[in-house]
């Protein structure tokens, strides 16, 4: 290899920036390929997302609807009775629930519902939750449990 031998892959220069408003000679001149007068002639001349010609918007014509107060609202953990029967413990306790994966926060509180209507308990449990359904919270006391809301 000699350095007056060396060249430049095909393709990798031939690449030119083509120059706007540089004068008649160029092509590109005067108005730069932009035509002539109007919003869109101008250096900032594009509009913003969703603008439509100064017409109400369709977002400001549709009414807010509902309210949300996160502030105030619950994020309930959910457990079902079919994740209990799986499971082959007696003690749900908020730590056990965390270890054996049912919940991923013990910060928030957990709500155990129904979930399917063919599983039935066979054992006694013990569960400590801090909301429960109606319903669930009969089928635990009729297996021999019960269910601890705090």
């Amino acid at each position: 290899m000699k350095l007056n031998t060396l060249t430049y892959k095909k393709g990798s220069r031939n690449h030119k920036r083509k120059t706007y408003g540089r004068g008649f000679g160029s092509g590109i001149g005067k108005t730069s390929g932009k035509g002539t007068k109007g919003q869109k002639a101008r250096k900032s001349g594009k509009v913003r997302l969703g603008f439509e010609g100064g017409q109400t918007p369709l977002y400001r014509k549709i009414p807010k609807v509902g309210f949300n107060n996160y502030n105030f609202s619950n994020d309930y953990q959910v457990i079902t009775l079919s994740q209990i029967v799986k499971s082959n413990i007696t003690d749900f306790s908020l730590e056990s629930l965390k270890q054996y994966k049912l919940i991923k926060d013990v910060k928030k509180p957990i709500k155990l519902i129904g979930g399917s209507k063919d599983l039935k308990l066979t054992k006694p449990v013990k569960i400590t939750v801090n909301k429960a359904s109606k319903s669930i919270i009969d089928i635990v006391k009729n297996a021999g449990g019960e269910v601890i809301i705090k």
